[in-house]
Protein backbone atom coordinates (compact mmCIF):
# COMPACT_ATOMS: atom_id res chain seq x y z
CA UNK A 1 0.00 0.00 0.00
CA UNK A 2 2.84 2.35 0.85
CA UNK A 3 6.37 2.76 -0.54
CA UNK A 4 9.13 0.71 1.08
CA UNK A 5 10.78 1.99 4.20
CA UNK A 6 13.88 1.08 6.14
CA UNK A 7 13.31 -1.47 8.86
CA UNK A 8 12.93 -0.41 12.46
CA UNK A 9 16.27 0.60 13.96
CA UNK A 10 16.18 0.48 17.73
CA UNK A 11 18.24 3.11 19.46
CA UNK A 12 20.30 2.03 22.45
CA UNK A 13 19.51 5.23 24.33
CA UNK A 14 16.95 4.97 27.09
CA UNK A 15 13.67 6.71 26.28
CA UNK A 16 12.67 9.60 28.54
CA UNK A 17 10.35 8.56 31.35
CA UNK A 18 8.11 11.58 30.80
CA UNK A 19 6.89 10.35 27.40
CA UNK A 20 3.33 9.89 28.61
CA UNK A 21 1.64 6.95 26.91
CA UNK A 22 -1.06 6.91 29.60
CA UNK A 23 -2.01 10.49 28.72
CA UNK A 24 -2.54 9.46 25.10
CA UNK A 25 -4.91 6.77 26.35
CA UNK A 26 -6.71 8.90 28.93
CA UNK A 27 -6.97 12.16 27.00
CA UNK A 28 -7.42 10.90 23.46
CA UNK A 29 -7.90 7.23 22.61
CA UNK A 30 -10.36 6.08 25.26
CA UNK A 31 -12.54 9.23 25.34
CA UNK A 32 -12.84 9.23 21.55
CA UNK A 33 -13.81 5.57 21.49
CA UNK A 34 -16.53 6.46 24.00
CA UNK A 35 -17.64 9.32 21.77
CA UNK A 36 -17.68 7.04 18.76
CA UNK A 37 -19.93 4.61 20.62
CA UNK A 38 -22.37 7.37 21.54
CA UNK A 39 -22.43 8.74 17.99
CA UNK A 40 -23.09 5.35 16.39
CA UNK A 41 -25.78 4.55 18.96
CA UNK A 42 -27.49 7.80 18.00
CA UNK A 43 -27.21 6.96 14.32
CA UNK A 44 -28.63 3.47 14.81
CA UNK A 45 -31.50 4.78 16.95
CA UNK A 46 -32.44 7.29 14.28
CA UNK A 47 -32.26 4.64 11.55
CA UNK A 48 -34.61 2.41 13.53
CA UNK A 49 -37.19 5.22 13.38
CA UNK A 50 -36.60 6.39 9.82
CA UNK A 51 -34.26 5.33 7.05
CA UNK A 52 -34.76 8.56 5.10
CA UNK A 53 -31.26 9.44 3.81
CA UNK A 54 -31.83 13.17 4.24
CA UNK A 55 -32.65 12.68 7.93
CA UNK A 56 -29.80 10.23 8.59
CA UNK A 57 -26.99 12.20 6.96
CA UNK A 58 -26.28 14.52 9.93
CA UNK A 59 -25.96 11.58 12.34
CA UNK A 60 -23.85 9.70 9.79
CA UNK A 61 -21.43 12.60 9.57
CA UNK A 62 -21.29 13.00 13.34
CA UNK A 63 -20.36 9.32 13.66
CA UNK A 64 -17.76 9.56 10.92
CA UNK A 65 -16.26 12.65 12.59
CA UNK A 66 -15.96 10.71 15.84
CA UNK A 67 -14.37 7.78 14.04
CA UNK A 68 -11.66 9.89 12.43
CA UNK A 69 -10.13 10.64 15.83
CA UNK A 70 -9.26 6.96 16.39
CA UNK A 71 -9.90 5.37 13.01
CA UNK A 72 -6.27 5.13 11.90
CA UNK A 73 -5.21 3.09 14.92
CA UNK A 74 -4.00 -0.34 13.86
CA UNK A 75 -2.83 -1.96 17.07
CA UNK A 76 -4.56 -4.19 19.59
CA UNK A 77 -8.26 -4.70 18.86
CA UNK A 78 -8.10 -2.10 16.08
CA UNK A 79 -5.61 -4.15 14.09
CA UNK A 80 -8.41 -6.24 12.62
CA UNK A 81 -11.55 -4.80 14.22
CA UNK A 82 -11.36 -1.55 12.25
CA UNK A 83 -11.51 -3.21 8.84
CA UNK A 84 -15.25 -3.84 8.80
CA UNK A 85 -15.92 -0.31 10.03
CA UNK A 86 -13.66 1.34 7.50
CA UNK A 87 -13.30 -0.66 4.28
CA UNK A 88 -11.31 1.71 2.07
CA UNK A 89 -9.77 2.02 -0.44
CA UNK A 90 -12.10 -0.20 -2.41
CA UNK A 91 -10.39 -0.07 -5.80
CA UNK A 92 -12.37 -2.98 -7.23
CA UNK A 93 -15.81 -1.74 -6.25
CA UNK A 94 -16.67 -4.56 -3.87
CA UNK A 95 -19.02 -2.39 -1.83
CA UNK A 96 -21.53 -1.46 -4.56
CA UNK A 97 -21.44 -5.00 -5.96
CA UNK A 98 -22.08 -6.59 -2.58
CA UNK A 99 -24.89 -4.18 -1.73
CA UNK A 100 -26.46 -4.75 -5.14
CA UNK A 101 -26.42 -8.50 -4.59
CA UNK A 102 -28.06 -8.20 -1.17
CA UNK A 103 -30.77 -5.94 -2.58
CA UNK A 104 -31.41 -8.03 -5.70
CA UNK A 105 -31.70 -11.22 -3.65
CA UNK A 106 -33.54 -9.52 -0.78
CA UNK A 107 -31.26 -11.48 1.49
CA UNK A 108 -33.01 -11.99 4.85
CA UNK A 109 -29.68 -11.52 6.64
CA UNK A 110 -30.74 -7.92 7.34
CA UNK A 111 -33.30 -9.23 9.84
CA UNK A 112 -30.67 -10.91 12.03
CA UNK A 113 -28.03 -8.73 13.67
CA UNK A 114 -25.80 -11.69 14.49
CA UNK A 115 -25.99 -12.99 10.95
CA UNK A 116 -25.30 -9.53 9.53
CA UNK A 117 -22.08 -9.35 11.49
CA UNK A 118 -20.85 -12.23 9.31
CA UNK A 119 -21.52 -10.67 5.90
CA UNK A 120 -18.69 -9.35 3.73
CA UNK A 121 -16.92 -6.32 5.17
CA UNK A 122 -17.75 -4.61 1.86
CA UNK A 123 -21.38 -4.37 3.03
CA UNK A 124 -20.56 -3.10 6.49
CA UNK A 125 -19.34 0.14 8.01
CA UNK A 126 -19.12 3.72 6.83
CA UNK A 127 -18.60 3.21 3.13
CA UNK A 128 -21.48 0.80 2.70
CA UNK A 129 -23.65 3.27 4.56
CA UNK A 130 -22.34 6.17 2.48
CA UNK A 131 -23.44 4.30 -0.63
CA UNK A 132 -26.94 3.82 0.78
CA UNK A 133 -27.30 7.46 1.84
CA UNK A 134 -25.51 9.38 -0.89
CA UNK A 135 -25.33 7.35 -4.10
CA UNK A 136 -28.43 7.93 -6.29
CA UNK A 137 -28.16 4.34 -7.50
CA UNK A 138 -28.89 3.16 -3.93
CA UNK A 139 -30.43 6.03 -1.97
CA UNK A 140 -33.75 6.37 -3.80
CA UNK A 141 -35.76 3.95 -1.70
CA UNK A 142 -39.01 3.92 0.21
CA UNK A 143 -39.50 3.40 3.92
CA UNK A 144 -41.02 -0.05 3.39
CA UNK A 145 -38.31 -1.26 0.99
CA UNK A 146 -35.59 -3.84 1.43
CA UNK A 147 -33.02 -1.04 1.02
CA UNK A 148 -34.51 0.71 4.03
CA UNK A 149 -34.08 -2.44 6.11
CA UNK A 150 -30.55 -2.82 4.78
CA UNK A 151 -29.66 0.74 5.81
CA UNK A 152 -31.00 0.13 9.30
CA UNK A 153 -29.03 -3.13 9.51
CA UNK A 154 -25.78 -1.41 8.56
CA UNK A 155 -26.27 1.28 11.21
CA UNK A 156 -27.11 -1.26 13.91
CA UNK A 157 -24.07 -3.33 12.95
CA UNK A 158 -21.88 -0.23 13.04
CA UNK A 159 -23.09 0.64 16.54
CA UNK A 160 -22.43 -2.92 17.71
CA UNK A 161 -18.93 -2.83 16.25
CA UNK A 162 -18.21 0.50 17.92
CA UNK A 163 -19.24 -0.87 21.30
CA UNK A 164 -17.17 -4.04 20.88
CA UNK A 165 -14.09 -2.10 19.84
CA UNK A 166 -14.43 0.50 22.61
CA UNK A 167 -14.87 -2.20 25.25
CA UNK A 168 -11.87 -4.14 23.98
CA UNK A 169 -9.71 -1.04 24.28
CA UNK A 170 -11.00 0.05 27.67
CA UNK A 171 -11.16 -3.34 29.35
CA UNK A 172 -8.21 -5.13 27.78
CA UNK A 173 -5.75 -3.35 25.53
CA UNK A 174 -5.36 -0.17 27.54
CA UNK A 175 -4.32 -2.40 30.44
CA UNK A 176 -1.85 -4.17 28.16
CA UNK A 177 -0.25 -0.84 27.26
CA UNK A 178 -0.18 0.44 30.84
CA UNK A 179 1.42 -2.76 32.16
CA UNK A 180 4.14 -2.91 29.52
CA UNK A 181 7.28 -4.51 30.89
CA UNK A 182 5.56 -6.39 33.68
CA UNK A 183 6.27 -10.14 33.90
CA UNK A 184 2.81 -11.24 32.74
CA UNK A 185 2.70 -8.91 29.73
CA UNK A 186 3.54 -10.95 26.65
CA UNK A 187 2.67 -8.18 24.19
CA UNK A 188 5.02 -5.43 25.29
CA UNK A 189 8.12 -6.70 27.06
CA UNK A 190 9.19 -3.19 28.04
CA UNK A 191 7.74 0.29 28.39
CA UNK A 192 9.86 1.30 25.40
CA UNK A 193 7.98 -1.17 23.20
CA UNK A 194 4.61 0.25 24.19
CA UNK A 195 5.85 3.79 23.59
CA UNK A 196 7.14 2.88 20.15
CA UNK A 197 3.85 1.17 19.30
CA UNK A 198 1.85 4.31 20.13
CA UNK A 199 4.36 6.56 18.36
CA UNK A 200 4.03 4.30 15.30
CA UNK A 201 0.31 5.03 15.11
CA UNK A 202 0.92 8.77 14.87
CA UNK A 203 3.33 8.47 11.97
CA UNK A 204 1.47 5.74 10.12
CA UNK A 205 -1.75 7.77 10.23
CA UNK A 206 -0.01 10.72 8.57
CA UNK A 207 1.61 8.40 6.06
CA UNK A 208 -1.78 6.91 5.20
CA UNK A 209 -3.26 10.36 4.78
CA UNK A 210 -0.47 11.45 2.46
CA UNK A 211 -0.22 8.28 0.36
CA UNK A 212 -3.83 7.14 0.31
CA UNK A 213 -6.26 9.93 1.23
CA UNK A 214 -4.39 12.38 -0.98
CA UNK A 215 -2.28 10.17 -3.21
CA UNK A 216 -5.17 8.04 -4.44
CA UNK A 217 -7.17 10.89 -6.01
CA UNK A 218 -4.05 12.74 -7.15
CA UNK A 219 -2.84 9.78 -9.18
CA UNK A 220 -0.46 11.30 -11.73
CA UNK A 221 -0.55 14.62 -13.51
CA UNK A 222 -1.57 12.91 -16.75
CA UNK A 223 -4.00 10.59 -15.02
CA UNK A 224 -5.65 12.03 -11.91
CA UNK A 225 -8.19 9.76 -10.21
CA UNK A 226 -10.82 11.91 -8.49
CA UNK A 227 -13.21 8.92 -8.31
CA UNK A 228 -10.81 7.37 -5.80
CA UNK A 229 -11.14 10.19 -3.28
CA UNK A 230 -12.11 8.93 0.15
CA UNK A 231 -15.79 9.52 1.02
CA UNK A 232 -16.27 11.66 -2.10
CA UNK A 233 -20.03 10.96 -2.27
CA UNK A 234 -20.54 12.56 1.13
CA UNK A 235 -17.95 15.24 0.27
CA UNK A 236 -15.85 14.32 3.31
CA UNK A 237 -12.52 13.90 1.51
CA UNK A 238 -10.99 17.14 2.77
CA UNK A 239 -12.63 16.87 6.18
CA UNK A 240 -11.16 13.39 6.70
CA UNK A 241 -7.66 14.59 5.78
CA UNK A 242 -7.94 17.41 8.28
CA UNK A 243 -9.49 15.34 11.08
CA UNK A 244 -6.95 12.54 10.72
CA UNK A 245 -4.09 15.05 10.76
CA UNK A 246 -5.54 16.83 13.79
CA UNK A 247 -5.81 13.50 15.58
CA UNK A 248 -2.18 12.57 14.88
CA UNK A 249 -1.09 16.03 16.00
CA UNK A 250 -3.13 15.75 19.21
CA UNK A 251 -1.69 12.34 20.08
CA UNK A 252 1.81 13.65 19.44
CA UNK A 253 1.13 16.52 21.82
CA UNK A 254 -0.10 14.15 24.53
CA UNK A 255 2.96 11.96 24.07
CA UNK A 256 5.32 14.87 24.68
CA UNK A 257 5.32 17.11 27.73
CA UNK A 258 7.81 19.55 26.27
CA UNK A 259 7.33 22.40 23.81
CA UNK A 260 6.97 21.32 20.17
CA UNK A 261 7.07 24.61 18.21
CA UNK A 262 8.07 23.04 14.88
CA UNK A 263 5.22 20.56 15.10
CA UNK A 264 2.80 23.33 16.08
CA UNK A 265 3.92 25.42 13.12
CA UNK A 266 3.63 22.47 10.73
CA UNK A 267 0.06 21.84 11.87
CA UNK A 268 -0.76 25.50 11.38
CA UNK A 269 0.56 25.35 7.82
CA UNK A 270 -1.49 22.23 7.17
CA UNK A 271 -4.66 23.93 8.33
CA UNK A 272 -3.87 26.90 6.12
CA UNK A 273 -3.29 24.63 3.10
CA UNK A 274 -6.65 22.96 3.77
CA UNK A 275 -8.47 26.30 3.63
CA UNK A 276 -7.23 26.75 0.06
CA UNK A 277 -8.96 23.61 -1.21
CA UNK A 278 -12.10 24.64 -3.07
CA UNK A 279 -13.77 21.25 -3.65
CA UNK A 280 -14.15 19.24 -0.41
CA UNK A 281 -14.52 16.04 -2.47
CA UNK A 282 -11.36 16.64 -4.56
CA UNK A 283 -13.33 16.28 -7.79
CA UNK A 284 -11.76 19.36 -9.39
CA UNK A 285 -8.18 18.07 -9.54
CA UNK A 286 -8.25 17.69 -13.30
CA UNK A 287 -7.72 21.47 -13.17
CA UNK A 288 -3.97 22.17 -12.75
CA UNK A 289 -4.48 24.93 -10.18
CA UNK A 290 -6.73 22.71 -8.05
CA UNK A 291 -4.20 19.91 -8.33
CA UNK A 292 -1.42 22.25 -7.19
CA UNK A 293 -3.41 23.16 -4.07
CA UNK A 294 -4.01 19.50 -3.24
CA UNK A 295 -0.33 18.71 -3.74
CA UNK A 296 0.48 21.57 -1.36
CA UNK A 297 -1.79 19.98 1.23
CA UNK A 298 -0.05 16.64 0.72
CA UNK A 299 3.32 18.32 1.29
CA UNK A 300 1.95 19.93 4.46
CA UNK A 301 0.92 16.50 5.78
CA UNK A 302 4.37 15.14 5.01
CA UNK A 303 5.95 18.15 6.72
CA UNK A 304 3.89 17.51 9.85
CA UNK A 305 5.14 13.94 9.92
CA UNK A 306 8.73 15.14 9.49
CA UNK A 307 8.33 17.68 12.28
CA UNK A 308 7.00 15.02 14.67
CA UNK A 309 9.84 12.69 13.76
CA UNK A 310 12.42 15.35 14.49
CA UNK A 311 10.88 17.10 17.47
CA UNK A 312 9.28 14.14 19.26
CA UNK A 313 10.87 11.02 17.80
CA UNK A 314 14.29 12.62 18.06
CA UNK A 315 13.66 13.66 21.65
CA UNK A 316 12.59 10.12 22.49
CA UNK A 317 15.65 8.60 20.87
CA UNK A 318 13.67 6.99 18.05
CA UNK A 319 15.93 7.67 15.11
CA UNK A 320 15.49 8.17 11.38
CA UNK A 321 15.65 4.43 10.74
CA UNK A 322 12.27 3.98 12.42
CA UNK A 323 9.66 2.38 10.17
CA UNK A 324 6.28 3.98 10.80
CA UNK A 325 4.55 1.08 9.05
CA UNK A 326 5.83 -1.43 11.61
CA UNK A 327 3.57 -1.55 14.66
CA UNK A 328 5.65 -4.08 16.53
Amino acid sequence: MNPPFATLAFCALALPAFADVSEVLDQHILPYFDGFTVATDTLAAQASETCDPALLKPAYNDAFNAWMAIGDLRIGPSESGALSIYFWPDKRGFTPRTLTRLIDEKDPVVQDATAYSEVSIAARGFFALEQMLYDPAFSDYGTDSYSCALTAAITADLAAQAKTLANAWAEEFAVTIRTAGQPDNGTYLSEDEALRAVYTQILSSLEFTSVQRLGQPLGTFDRPRPARAEARRSERSLKNVLLASESAYAMAGHLADWDIPHTDAAMSRLRDAATRIEDPAFQDITDPSARFRLEALQIAVQDLKTAIEGEIGGHLGIGAGFNSQDGD
